[in-house]
């Protein structure tokens, strides 16, 4: 079986697949303490390391790299394929610098590329609210990086004293009658609206109507108060891991 694992700066999502088939998944908070016999004790409640044959990993966290490598090295027994510079995508990357480029964005735009064609936008609702663009002849021409939800809403609870952190979750209304209310109303459609317009600009350039895809812990808040956003898959980025590394085999 393969483990794909996606190590973000907030948190790591993991999920295990027999073939093409995604058999159970899970989302962890990335530790960037961590050391690779605590991931492995932390994994082996999990998962049998027995049936992992192979580990794909995309990191955001580099301090962590060798930490995965040593679990896949100890714990697993396993081969590991990191996502990086040099690794097969099957997607042609115009970019001024490649190496610039997060591995989780090229996974997201291989399986979305795969998955819905092309072109497509893919929209990661991360640590930062990623839009990715797959042209219509198939290629990565780069995309837009934008403050993501929990650290702006973050930043504005810390510097205003008289907020209280909220839920995220959709008000009734757009006009709150409530300080809560106003600060979800804002979340919600505030990030929704900035969806809608930067998807907009990039259809306008790519000079193509794109369907957007949205993936990320909090793509289910936003989607549905967007007008471009057509689907949500939550597990885009695994998709895109398993698709990397059946191509490196």
């Amino acid at each position: 079986m393969l483990l794909a694992v996606d190590v973000g700066n907030t948190q790591t999502a993991l999920g295990l697949y027999r073939g093409g088939e995604l058999v159970d998944h899970w989302r962890l908070a990335t530790e960037r303490s961590s050391t690779a016999d605590e991931l492995g004790v932390l994994l082996s409640g999990l998962l049998d390391f027995e049936n992992v044959e192979g580990i794909c990993l995309a990191s955001t966290v580099p301090v962590l790299l060798r930490e995965w490598e040593a679990l896949a090295s100890k714990w697993a027994q396993a081969s590991l394929l990191v996502v990086g510079p040099g690794t097969k995508t099957g997607i042609p990357i115009r970019y001024d610098d490649p190496r610039e480029v997060g591995p989780d964005r090229i996974v997201n735009a291989v399986a979305a590329k795969e998955r819905y064609g092309a072109p497509v936008i893919v929209v990661d609702f991360g640590t930062s609210t990623n839009f990715d663009v797959v042209s219509p002849q198939g290629e990565y021409v780069g995309g837009v990086l934008a403050p993501g939800i929990e650290i702006s809403m973050d930043a504005l609870f810390a510097r205003a004293a008289r907020l209280v952190k909220v839920d995220y979750a959709a008000p009734e209304s757009v006009i709150g009658k409530t300080t809560v209310a106003g600060l979800q109303s804002g979340l919600v459609y505030g990030f929704a609206g900035q969806v809608d317009g930067i998807v907009g600009r990039i259809r306008a350039e790519l000079g193509a109507e794109a369907p957007a895809i949205a993936t990320g812990g909090l793509a289910d808040l936003v989607a549905p108060h967007s007008e471009t956003i057509g689907r949500v898959d939550p597990f885009l980025t695994l998709e895109g891991l398993r698709i990397v590394w059946e191509l490196n085999r």
